[in-house]
């Protein structure tokens, strides 16, 4: 069962199949969508897209070889602090996210910045169940 709407599935099929994504790496979003809604969380293309987007390009990127963009003792800029102090369970799903695709696609660790984001996505997807 898949858990989530049709939109959020269309987006995961174009990027698997215009080859922006590997085939493991859209059943591995799909797989932590379809927990995500298991969970109660309401997972939509409007709620979810950005993560799911996100989370598709960060995996591809990293299976690929491609370097993050900066040195690992450069600066960080990812999202402020506060906006991620609220969620902390929201940063610990997604260093758990990162630690699952390690184990079952091979992806080297994710840096700090896509951890942020990623973190930051499901902070809004947690408010969004909160305010409806």
């Amino acid at each position: 069962m898949r858990g989530f709407d049709d939109q959020l599935a269309l987006r995961i099929r174009l990027f698997r199949d215009s080859g922006q994504v590997r085939p493991d790496v859209a059943d591995f979003v799909t797989a932590e969508l379809s927990a995500l809604a298991a969970e109660g969380r309401t997972v939509t293309d409007e709620t979810a897209g950005m993560f799911t987007s996100h989370l598709l390009m960060a995996l591809t990127r990293m299976l690929d070889g491609v370097p993050a963009d900066r040195c690992p003792d450069a600066p960080r800029t990812g999202p402020p602090a506060g906006e991620l102090r609220e969620h902390p369970e929201a940063v610990d799903r997604a260093h758990a996210i990162a630690a699952r695709a390690a184990a079952v696609l091979g992806t080297p660790p994710l840096p700090p910045d896509e951890i942020d984001f990623l973190g930051l996505h499901l902070a809004v997807l947690a408010r969004t169940a909160t305010d409806r």
